[in-house]
């Protein structure tokens, strides 16, 4: 329990082919992407504040 094997995988993928169909991966990806983008953004402001706090 825990680790995801390859059938799980194929499992899922399938599942989510089935609920968003084939011409909203590409949106759902993006959408995706740009939230992890928006997410290191955020987390490397807060590492930088922290040292900023350290150093004052």
């Amino acid at each position: 329990m825990g680790k995801l094997g390859m059938t799980e995988i194929i499992l899922i993928v399938v599942v989510v082919l089935l609920l968003f169909g084939g011409r909203k991966i590409p949106e759902l990806m993006k959408g995706i992407g740009q939230g992890m983008k928006e997410f290191k953004k955020a987390s490397r402001l807060s590492v930088e504040e922290e040292k900023e706090k350290e150093t004052v």
